[in-house]
């Protein structure tokens, strides 16, 4: 497969940080930069999503059901069964990352934009993600308060006011202001787009920067970085088998199967990254970096199953998506989320 070049953004980004960390006032100035900047990408992400697409989304409960207990269910379970293989091939900072990563909501773009290319039920990958996104907001920090315990210092409740305030806040005042906005937003989309990734680069910066000012890295060999990627494959490849031969068990069609594989099996970088800067503090960076290697590896692994998804049979498919799914879906590009 060709790279990626977003991909070797986000690398650049880890190298800059690495070579030049914001420290001091820096800091200060990136922190908030990169706070404002995720804000206002969940502020589009509210004007995206239509009533339309909303209520469409809303008559397959079932999809979403599934969706959301492969996101906060079945996930956090596997990774909880990864324990065993501290210390053997995991350090237990890396492993608490890992565990992290199972916890965080589905990514919004790339499922729908996976879902169309594949041909499948995309206003309802709209709302999958979305909705998996705002149950994340609550959701993610109380499962990690529970699960990691005493690892994330940085948990409570006002660091869950926080998280909502980053997050949820603006992605309702998109919505509500979306009449309003909408057709700026569709008109400039791919301009907008370049938000999203810039967001994601500017939290990555400031997270490994904090890292770097810290002196945590020298805790990350080679070796065990080897032995996380290889824990992350075999748990996305475990993911991606679920959610396909499990909707298929359950009856769903062919565009639903789609679009319960790509959200059900993904992890966003947008939700994790600010969520994790709060609970985590000072050590965010090497908490985030398993789900940083989780989202570029489900990047590409899904973009090739969905090109070949494209080319199936349509033995089942009964109706096109909604009139402007495959449109939304089509400008939203693969790189975010």
């Amino acid at each position: 497969m060709p790279v990626d070049p977003y991909i070797v953004l986000l690398l650049g980004t880890v190298g800059l940080a690495a070579l030049l960390p914001a420290s001091g006032t820096g800091a200060d100035v990136a922190s908030g930069a990169s706070k404002a900047a995720i804000a206002f990408l969940f502020f589009l992400y509210g004007a995206r999503l239509s009533t339309r697409e909303a209520l469409d989304g809303l008559k397959h409960w079932r999809l979403h059901t599934v969706v959301l207990a492969c996101t906060f269910v079945v996930f956090p379970l596997l990774g909880l069964a990864a324990r065993g293989l501290v210390p053997a091939l995991l350090t237990q900072p890396l492993y608490q990352g890992l565990l992290f990563l199972t916890l965080v909501p589905s990514t919004i773009q790339s499922s729908i934009a996976f879902t169309s290319i594949a041909r499948g039920n995309v206003s309802a990958a709209i709302c999958a993600g979305s909705f998996s996104s705002l149950v994340g907001i609550v959701l993610t920090p109380l499962l990690a308060a529970a699960l990691l315990g005493r690892d994330v210092g940085g948990f409570s409740a006002d660091s869950l006011v926080g998280i909502v305030l980053q997050l949820l806040v603006p992605f309702l005042a998109g919505q509500v202001l979306r009449p309003w906005i909408g057709g700026f937003i569709t008109r400039h989309r791919k301009s907008l787009g370049l938000v999203d990734r810039g967001s994601i680069l500017l939290v990555v910066y400031t997270a490994f920067s904090e890292g770097m000012v810290q002196g945590i890295w020298h805790r990350v060999s080679p070796l065990r970085l080897a032995g996380l990627m290889a824990v992350e494959a075999v748990l996305l490849a475990v993911m991606l088998a679920l959610t396909w031969y499990g909707s298929k068990a359950l009856r769903f069609s062919r565009q639903d199967r789609i679009a319960i594989q790509f959200a059900g099996s993904k992890k966003s970088l947008a939700a994790g990254l600010p969520m994790a800067s709060v609970l985590f503090g000072a050590h965010a960076s090497l908490a985030v970096l398993p789900l940083m290697l989780f989202h570029q590896m489900q990047l590409m692994v899904c973009a090739v199953i969905a090109k070949r998804r494209s080319h199936d049979p349509r033995e089942d498919v009964t109706a096109q998506p909604p009139a402007g799914g495959s449109r939304t879906a089509a400008g939203t590009g693969t790189r975010s989320g």
